[in-house]
């Protein structure tokens, strides 16, 4: 029986979607721009990397093609003369939003197609009434922060005055969040984690996606660092997502990073956690060595997003698309004659855009396996088409097809859209 591998390069977008203008994000091309930078030298640093983007392994399971079909070209450094050795194409989001929850629920099968709620940009951002249940029902002296802000920004601002005050810092950004920032000593994790399960029953009414506890470590502003405790709570996915049917198909799962919080633990299986790309790739092969037959693993590479998509760092995005792609060939020794990679995105975050939110992008889908076909599959309408083809390999029932929300890609050519 066949196995399936989804790996979500968290951001990696590759241009603008047909309704980007609508989110403010016409022009937006992640990976187009990142290669851009790398092309004309402005993202070198001794420390990380120097010249073109390199992406060899990607490019050949598509990456640059699939890069054309979304913009009409094919960024600096990512051509090649040979023909690509799997599927490939891109796929718009049909989603009502450019956030972490919608992406990947459409990716398993269930677009979200409600409205989140959003707090205001104005500040403070957080109703009052809001606020007082928080600091009355979690015993809180106050809170610091209450606007849109840069994780990063926000905790060297006022990272001091929270522990010396012991109010947490509690800011959102344009995605449908309520964040809370605190020491993990001072403060204290499990409190931090208490208080966001307060945070989550609050905010239920407001149709807020996520509560986000954000740990963080250090002594003064200079040396502020976040660790890799972050904790989401998700509200869990209107209907059964792939992850759903395949543990009611008595399929095993194993979920990498924090796919557990993004679908609030509904058939994720085994978690599999780690701190870091590179720890995250080890846990996706440690997942894979331990696959069974009819299994499914779920990733999520988080790195090109927290680190750098939202700090606006081109250089630094560079350098770990090169280092994700050097280990693909590792991923690919390890799989089965009937095994099916699928790599994709959830949305973009372009470094070279303004702001630090998320923008609305057009995502790679790349498949391969030892067996199957290669070709174009074309401009996708929806990213249920990842559920559609996981659904078709795994055997599984197919929700997401019977809803209409995603059609097959491992038979078909480039469709006609």
């Amino acid at each position: 029986m066949a196995r399936a591998l989804v790996l979500v390069l968290d951001s990696v977008g590759i241009g603008a979607a047909p309704d980007a203008a609508r989110y403010g994000d016409e022009g937006a091309d992640t990976i187009g721009h990142i290669a851009e930078v790398c092309a004309h030298g402005q993202a070198d640093r001794a420390s990380l990397r120097a010249g073109p983007l390199r992406l060899p392994n990607l490019v050949e399971l598509g990456l640059g093609e699939a890069s054309r079909l979304s913009t009409g070209c094919v960024p600096p450094g990512l051509q090649s003369d040979t023909q690509p050795i799997g599927r490939y194409g891109c796929a718009a989001e049909i989603s009502k939003g450019k956030d972490t929850p919608s992406g990947h629920w459409e990716l398993a099968g269930v677009p979200v197609l409600f409205d989140w709620g959003y707090f205001p940009r104005e500040v403070p951002c957080f109703a009052p009434k809001l606020i007082s249940a928080l600091c009355q029902q979690a015993n809180l002296p106050g809170i610091l922060g209450n606007c849109h802000a840069s994780g990063t920004e926000i905790i060297a601002k006022l990272g001091e005055e929270h522990i010396t005050s012991g109010k947490p810092i509690c800011y959102t950004s344009a995605d449908s969040v309520f964040q809370i920032a605190a020491h993990e000593d001072t403060f204290g994790l499990e409190r931090l984690y208490e208080l966001c399960t307060v945070a989550r029953r609050l905010v239920d009414p407001l149709r807020i996606g996520r509560v986000i506890a954000r740990p963080f470590v250090g002594s003064s502003a200079g040396d502020f660092v976040r660790t890799g405790n972050r904790r989401d709570y998700s509200v869990p996915p209107p209907r059964p997502t792939i992850l759903d049917r395949a543990t009611q198909a008595g399929r095993c799962v194993f979920s990498v990073g924090k796919i557990g919080d993004i679908f609030a633990h509904c058939g994720t299986g085994r978690v599999l956690k780690a701190n870091g790309n590179a720890a995250l790739f080890d846990r996706t092969l440690e997942g894979l060595s331990a696959l069974p037959e009819g299994g499914l693993l779920f990733a999520n590479f988080i790195d090109f997003d927290s680190l750098h998509g939202h700090r606006r760092d081109p250089a630094g995005y560079a350098a770990a698309l090169e280092a994700f792609d050097a280990r693909i060939p590792e991923i690919r020794r390890m799989m089965r004659e009937d095994d099916l990679l699928v790599i994709t995105a959830d949305h973009g975050c372009d470094p070279t855009w303004r702001g630090t939110d998320h923008t609305r992008e057009q995502v790679p889908v790349l498949l391969f396996g030892p067996s199957l076909s290669a070709g174009p599959i074309g401009r996708r309408e929806t990213f249920a088409d990842v559920a559609a083809a996981i659904d078709e390999h795994l055997a599984l029932a197919s929700a997401s097809a019977s809803a209409g929300t995603g059609r097959d890609m491992l038979h078909s050519r480039a469709p006609a859209l």
